[in-house]
């Protein structure tokens, strides 16, 4: 317990002299070791990607999960080293509520038809953003977390430590500056002085031991000067300082400046000492912010891997979509007959537009149709379906889709397919080849080339 306590007063006291020293600093009234250029830019470089890095993680927290509550949750599962437990997520209930309503409202009945149509989606739905939430943890949060709470925390400790050090140093230059400062006046002062400065105490203890043959100038000359053999008191000079010795009365002030000239030395030898601290730790911390720039390389693939996950999710998303409007127009076609279910968006140009491409900016809609012919005629066969007199074009796949039925051309996305029109169709839609085979292809997915 009494080291304990040792140790902390020692501790507590290089504190406060750092701290004193700091502050000084700060007000200009002490000397600062400063760092290189480079290495400030380093420093600077390395607190941004810290910053950034805790405002990217927090906002990524957010859109994967809005609920302010269930981040808190998931944060102290994670503490406590606990696994954090399953959580439905809002597609999944919802898609819950409405299988309850169509159980309790008629299964049969075309709204209770519908209710479990639209509930199996939202189920899909949900279970596609429940990978993605996943996914995006592990392949982009994690590596965030990690950095946080591994390297960065690495960095700050031995930045501190080259604080320290840094302080360590000026205060051993400071020592060294006046330990020559008390050098340089000791050695204009002369080997005694009658007057008594201020630093100097007046004493007449030792009067009675002084005889003739001890008694070194002044007193001797004293004593030639006063043949009568009165004796005044012997009052001599003692300094405050540690470093000058007596001697039976009597002052030794080169003794004085020997030891300023050993505190010199050892002043010195204590900043070659804190210079070569100093440097090895400089070197250290150096080492350390330069591999920031492997932090960035890590941050972008993991940037690249999350990009890539939720540009999956958002396709699982409007694949799922689509197949739900393909359901609920054939449902609404049984349900109405002769109704026509499409779109509301506006319908692309048709083949013989002047634009050189049709290019979709975000994700398509594509439209239902019952079949090439129009309401009434018979539908085509693809077999005997040939090029109109306008010739054919080439077109590149924009995104992958999936064949709803035989009539259709499964596409996959790059991939380069012949496409035509025939007269009376739905300019939404065209006739793809690939190879051997042929159908129905959309034409917002694809982009024709001139």
């Amino acid at each position: 317990m009494d080291f304990n306590m040792k140790k902390l007063a020692s501790d507590a006291g290089i504190f406060f002299t750092r701290a004193v020293q700091f502050t000084e600093e700060k007000f200009g009234q002490a000397e600062k070791t400063e760092l290189d250029a480079h290495f400030e830019n380093l420093l600077a470089r390395a607190d941004s990607t810290k910053n950034w890095t805790e405002r990217i993680l927090r906002q990524t927290e957010v859109l994967l999960q809005p609920n302010p509550s269930a981040r808190v949750e998931e944060f102290l599962y994670e503490k406590l080293d606990r696994k954090v437990p399953s959580r439905v997520t809002n597609g999944e209930l919802l898609a819950q509520y409405m299988a309850e309503a169509a159980s309790e409202l008629g299964p049969t009945t075309p709204y209770g038809k519908t209710l479990l149509m639209v509930s199996e989606a939202e189920k899909r739905l949900g279970a596609a953003e429940r990978d993605f939430i996943h996914t995006a943890s592990i392949s982009f949060l994690t590596p965030l977390r990690n950095f946080l709470e591994g390297d960065w925390k690495t960095i700050s400790k031995e930045r501190r430590l080259l604080q320290n050090r840094r302080l360590d140093l000026d205060a051993c230059k400071a020592r060294l500056k006046k330990a020559k400062a008390a050098e340089a006046k000791a050695s204009t002062v002369p080997d005694f002085q009658e007057t008594r400065p201020r630093n100097y105490i007046l004493s007449a203890s030792a009067s009675a031991t002084l005889d003739d043959t001890s008694c070194p100038p002044p007193w001797a000359e004293w004593k030639e000067k006063h043949p009568g053999g009165w004796r005044p008191p012997c009052f001599f000079l003692l300094p405050l300082t540690p470093s000058v010795t007596q001697a039976r009365g009597c002052l030794s002030l080169p003794e004085d400046r020997k030891l300023w000239n050993d505190e010199v030395d050892k002043a010195e030898q204590e900043l070659r000492v804190a210079q070569t601290e100093f440097d090895r730790q400089a070197e250290v911390t150096r080492l350390l912010l330069e591999g920031i720039s492997s932090t960035h390389v890590n941050h972008l693939r993991c940037l690249h891997e999350f990009v890539k996950s939720q540009t999956t999710y958002y396709a699982q998303c409007y694949r799922h979509m689509l197949d739900l409007q393909k359901q609920l127009g054939s449902a609404q076609g049984a349900i109405f007959p002769g109704t026509f279910v499409g779109t509301t968006e506006p319908a692309s140009p048709p083949l013989s537009s002047t634009s050189p491409t049709t290019a979709a900016a975000t994700m398509p809609v594509v439209p239902t149709v019952a079949s090439l012919a129009p309401p009434g005629e018979a539908a085509l066969c693809l077999e005997e379906v040939a090029p109109s007199a306008s010739g054919t074009r080439k077109a590149r796949v924009l995104y992958d889709y999936e064949a709803a039925d035989s009539s259709e051309l499964a596409l996959l996305a790059d991939e380069l397919i012949t496409v035509y029109s025939l007269p009376g169709m739905d300019p939404d839609w065209l006739i793809g080849e690939r190879g051997n085979k042929k159908g129905k292809v959309p034409v917002t997915y694809l982009e024709l080339l001139s």
